[in-house]
């Protein structure tokens, strides 16, 4: 793959993980320097281990405790070594009444400036993940949400989990948009990207193909709610946007200030896909760096009364 940070285009990465997939910090950065990446916005994801699949456990680092498959002490460990390389991210469980407090000290602390990533068996609308939402929002940070449909999800036995959903469906969000208008978010994950299309194939499918019937709730909600952005990481959003070229390079193009490159992987495929759909320069700085820059600027520094 051509490092395309040879072109003169500077590269933000706007969802990885520490300790993942089998790369270490040492790992991550000689990749990161492969690949051009100047900076990777880092996002623990802090769950019960109840709620995700123990079969993932293989592409992570054991856990540090019993709630953090990716925990945000990994996170602060990399940024500690490596300033300059990475924006930290970090998102309490909403349902934990110390919520809010832990999102003010991760601020205030340890100059996070990313909420995510929230992947939480709870439905995105909760009261309570609102009220979170509306907090960061007003400090100045985008919150990256992974959505997971049931049906598409399902797992080959009844036990642990007859399947591994996330966050609601398509319609949980647009009411988070609508509910939090001064947050930011990113959508992310198979129960997103599914709606690239207007069919109801991600109904069943985690990661549908073949032609895309325009109407799709993305460009919809894109079209209605300027605060919804497009993280584009992992195999769901290069499968969705691979349906139709000619579509993601329009619909790219009319949106170009709400698509964010993210990899959530260690591959250069995105890269290459992105590059194939010839885009205009100014589009391609937008997408490649400055929409992540714009999103995760230095926040104003909040302190516990």
């Amino acid at each position: 793959m051509s490092n395309i940070a040879d072109k003169g285009i500077r590269i933000i990465d706007a969802h990885s993980h520490p300790d993942f997939h089998g790369h270490n910090f040492e790992r991550s950065i000689e990749n990161m320097d492969r690949n051009g990446i100047a900076a990777a916005w880092l996002l623990a994801w802090d769950t019960p281990r109840d709620e995700y699949d123990p079969n993932s456990i293989f592409a992570m680092a054991l856990p540090v405790d019993d709630s953090a498959p990716n925990s945000f002490r990994l996170c602060w460990e990399y940024k500690q070594k490596a300033p300059d390389r990475f924006i930290l991210g970090y998102a309490p469980d909403p349902r934990r009444p110390d919520s809010i407090q832990r999102m003010r000290s991760a601020i205030a602390n340890y100059n996070v400036q990313v909420c995510g990533e929230i992947k939480l068996r709870m439905m995105y609308d909760n009261p309570d993940a609102i009220e979170m939402f509306r907090f960061c929002g007003e400090n100045g940070l985008p919150v990256t949400l992974h959505f997971d449909n049931s049906g598409a999800q399902r797992s080959r036995s009844a036990f642990p989990r007859p399947s591994w959903w996330y966050g609601g469906d398509i319609d949980t969000f647009e009411r988070v948009l609508k509910l939090c208008p001064e947050t930011n978010f990113l959508g992310h994950a198979p129960g997103f990207w599914c709606h690239i299309s207007n069919d109801n194939l991600g109904e069943t499918i985690a990661y549908p193909t073949g032609p895309v019937v325009p109407g799709g709730r993305i460009e919809v909600l894109l079209d209605k709610y300027p605060n919804l952005y497009c993280d584009c990481s992992a195999g769901s959003c290069l499968t969705a946007i691979s349906r139709d070229r000619d579509y993601s390079r329009a619909l790219i193009s009319a949106h170009p200030d709400r698509f964010v490159f993210a990899r959530d992987y260690y591959d250069g495929r995105l890269f290459a896909f992105l590059e194939s759909l010839e885009l205009p320069d100014k589009v391609r700085e937008l997408v490649y760096h400055g929409n992540a820059e714009r999103l995760a600027a230095p926040v104003k520094r909040v302190y516990i009364e």
